[in-house]
C-alpha cells in the first residue's frame, strides 16, 4: 500500500515539475533566434558567427553532458543524485534567460555577448534536464510504470510548450506585443518564464521519492573512458542516438524560426496567426500523451511507427500542395497548412515518445552487458542530442535565411522595432511600415520557406523509421527477456 501511494505522489509530482522547464526550453530553442532577427539587425558575417556559435555550443555539450551525467552518478546526500542539481541548474538557467532577452547590445558586441550567453545556457540547462529525466529509470524499473511517467512527463512537457506557443508570439508581434514593441516585449516575457520555471521544479524537488539503491554501490571514478565506454559498449544506445538525432532534426525545422518566419511573411506581422498555427500542431499531441501507455500495451512499437509515418507523410504534403496552390493572405491557405502540420506533428510527436522509451531501456540493456545501469550516462545523451538537434536546425534556418536573403526583410524589421522601442514611431506607424516591407518578399523566396520546413523534414524522419526497424533490437520482446536475465543473476548472488 504505501509503495502505491508513493507511485500515485510521484506521478502527480513528477510531471510537474516539467511545465515551467519546458517554458523554458521552448523561449530558447523556438524564440531565441526570432528574437535576434527581429531586434537585431544583423550582416550576413555577424548572422553566420551567430549560427556557428550555436553548433560549437551543442559541439561542447558533446562532452559537457556526459561529463554532466558522470558528476550525477558520483552525486550522494541527503537529497540523492538528482535533487541537488535540479535546483542548481534551475536557478542559473533563470538567470542567464533573463540576461539572454535583457541586454540591449547591437553589432559584434552583440554577438560576443551572445556566445558567453548561449555557452552558459548550455552548461546551466544541462545540469536539470539530464537530472530531471536521469530519475525516470529511480522511479521504477517496471515498464508499463516507466511508460506513465514518461507519457506523463511529457504530457506536462507539452502542456508547458503549448502554454509557450501560446503566448510568446501574441505577446512579441503585432498589435499585442507588450510595450509595443517586439523589445521590451521579449524581455518581460523572459522575466516571467525565468520565475516559473524554479516555482514548478519545486514540485519534483519536494514531492518525489526515487529508489535509492544507488547509495549502496560504490561512487564511480569521474572518468572520461568510462563515459565513451558506456557509451560505445552498449550498440544499441548508438544506434537509437543516431535515430533520434535524425528524428529531433526533421521534427524541429518548423519551429526553428522557419515556421513563424514563413507565416509572418505569407499571412502578416501579427503574433496570433502563430500562436493558432503551432497551438492546433501541438494539441492533438495530447492524444498520445494521455494514452500512449494503453497503446503501447496493445501495439508494438515498430508497428505503430508505421502508423505515424503514413501520418505524418501524407501532413507534409498537405503543407507543401497547400502552399504551392493558393496565394499570400488566403485563409483556406492558413487552415489546409494548419491542418497538414498537425498530422504531421501528430506522427512526430508519437516517433519522440518511441525514442524516449527505447532510450531509458538501453539501461537494462547496459546492465545486461555489461553489470551496470549507469543512468546518468544513458540520460545524459537524450538532452544532448536534443540539444545537437536543436542546434542543427537552427543553422539551417539560418543557411535558409541567408541563401533566400530573408535577412533583408528581418533586418528591416529589426530597425522599425528598435525605434519603436526608443518611441521615435507610433505602434500603428511601425505596423504600416512593417506591412508594407513585407510586400516586397518574392514568391521564390516563400517557396524556398515551404520547400524547408516540409520536404527535408518528411526524408528525415523517413530515414530514423527505416534504421529503427532495421538496427533496434529492444522490441518488447527482447526488453522482458534481458529484464528476466538479470533478475535470475540476481536471485542466484
Amino acid at each position: 500500500m504505501e509503495e502505491q501511494r508513493i507511485k500515485r505522489k510521484n506521478l502527480i509530482m513528477f510531471p510537474l515539475g516539467t511545465v515551467g522547464r519546458d517554458m523554458m526550453y521552448n523561449l530558447v530553442t523556438s524564440y531565441l533566434l526570432t528574437f535576434v532577427l527581429f531586434t537585431h539587425k544583423l550582416t550576413a558575417a555577424q548572422l553566420s558567427a551567430i549560427t556557428a556559435i550555436m553548433v560549437a555550443a551543442r559541439v561542447f555539450d558533446a562532452l559537457n553532458d556526459p561529463v554532466m551525467g558522470n558528476i550525477i552518478e558520483r552525486t550522494r546526500g541527503r537529497w540523492g543524485k538528482f535533487k541537488p542539481w535540479l535546483v542548481i541548474g534551475i536557478l542559473t538557467t533563470s538567470v542567464v534567460i533573463y540576461l539572454a532577452f535583457n541586454v540591449q547590445l547591437q553589432g559584434w558586441s552583440f554577438v560576443w555577448f551572445f556566445a558567453f550567453i548561449y555557452f552558459a545556457y548550455s552548461i546551466t540547462y544541462t545540469m536539470h534536464d539530464i537530472s530531471y529525466w536521469g530519475m525516470v529509470p529511480a522511479l521504477s524499473s517496471d515498464a508499463n510504470t516507466r511508460n506513465q511517467y514518461t507519457s506523463r512527463a511529457t504530457l506536462f512537457a507539452g502542456i508547458g510548450g503549448m502554454l509557450a506557443a501560446a503566448f510568446i508570439p501574441m505577446l512579441t508581434a503585432g498589435d499585442r506585443a507588450l510595450g509595443g514593441n517586439a523589445v521590451t516585449a521579449y524581455g518581460r516575457v523572459a522575466l516571467m518564464i525565468a520565475v516559473l520555471g524554479p516555482v514548478f521544479l519545486a514540485f519534483t524537488v519536494f514531492g518525489v521519492k526515487e529508489q535509492r539503491n544507488y547509495n549502496d554501490e560504490a561512487i564511480p571514478p569521474v572518468s572520461f573512458k568510462k563515459i565513451m565506454g558506456t557509451i560505445t559498449g552498449n550498440d544499441q544506445l548508438m544506434w537509437i542516438s543516431l535515430i533520434f538525432l535524425l528524428q529531433q532534426i526533421g521534427n524541429g525545422i518548423v519551429l526553428s524560426g522557419i515556421g513563424q518566419t514563413y507565416i509572418y511573411v505569407e499571412f502578416g506581422y501579427e503574433g496570433i496567426f502563430f500562436t493558432a498555427f503551432q497551438m492546433l500542431g501541438m494539441m492533438v499531441t495530447a492524444f498520445l500523451m494521455i494514452f500512449y501507455p494503453s497503446i503501447s500495451r496493445r501495439v508494438s512499437r515498430k508497428r505503430l511507427m508505421s502508423v505515424l509515418m503514413v501520418i505524418s507523410a501524407a501532413g507534409y504534403v498537405v503543407m507543401l500542395l497547400s502552399g504551392l496552390a493558393f496565394g499570400s493572405g488566403n485563409m483556406m491557405k492558413f487552415i489546409l497548412i494548419t491542418i497538414g502540420y498537425m498530422m504531421a506533428n501528430f506522427g512526430q510527436y508519437g516517433f519522440y515518445l518511441i525514442m524516449m522509451i527505447s532510450i531509458m531501456n538501453t539501461v537494462e540493456y547496459n546492465e545486461y552487458l555489461h553489470g551496470t545501469r549507469d543512468e546518468g550516462i544513458v540520460s545524459s545523451l537524450r538532452p544532448f542530442l536534443t540539444k545537437m538537434a536543436s542546434a542543427l536546425t537552427v543553422a539551417i534556418a539560418n543557411i535558409t535565411y541567408i541563401l533566400f536573403n530573408i535577412i533583408q526583410y528581418t533586418n528591416g524589421i529589426a530597425d522599425l522595432e528598435q525605434v519603436a522601442n526608443a518611441g521615435e514611431i507610433s505602434t500603428e506607424q511601425k505596423a504600416s511600415e512593417i506591412t508594407a516591407l513585407l510586400q516586397g518578399v518574392q514568391s521564390g523566396q516563400t517557396l524556398g520557406l515551404l520547400a524547408v520546413m516540409t520536404v527535408l523534414p518528411l526524408v528525415l524522419m523517413f530515414a530514423s523509421y527505416a534504421l529503427y526497424r532495421r538496427r533496434y533490437k529492444l522490441d518488447e520482446d527482447e526488453y522482458e527477456r534481458i529484464c528476466s536475465e538479470i533478475i535470475a543473476r540476481e536471485a542466484k548472488v
